[in-house]
């Protein structure tokens, strides 16, 4: 099981980049468990400056706009 958090305010393509995750994790069968991070302070602990980040397994693999659909699918 993948632990996945997304970084973001909430905005669209933080609000987005979660339903494309969850979309790709279920067409490919993987388990995980998502996490909506909102909290500046627990956000800058990631070192990103632009949002949504996205952290998979304590790694963050994406920051900035919403990825394409093949950077989350390698990502399962």
């Amino acid at each position: 099981m993948k632990n996945v958090k997304v970084l973001g305010s909430g905005c669209a393509n933080c609000r987005n980049t979660i339903r494309l995750i969850e979309e790709v994790a279920a067409a490919k069968g993987a388990q995980i468990v998502l996490e909506k991070v909102e909290d500046l302070q627990q956000i800058m602990t990631y070192g990103i400056m632009a949002t949504p980040g996205v952290v998979v397994d304590g790694t963050v693999v994406h920051a900035g706009g919403m990825p394409a659909r093949s950077k989350v699918e390698s990502w399962f």
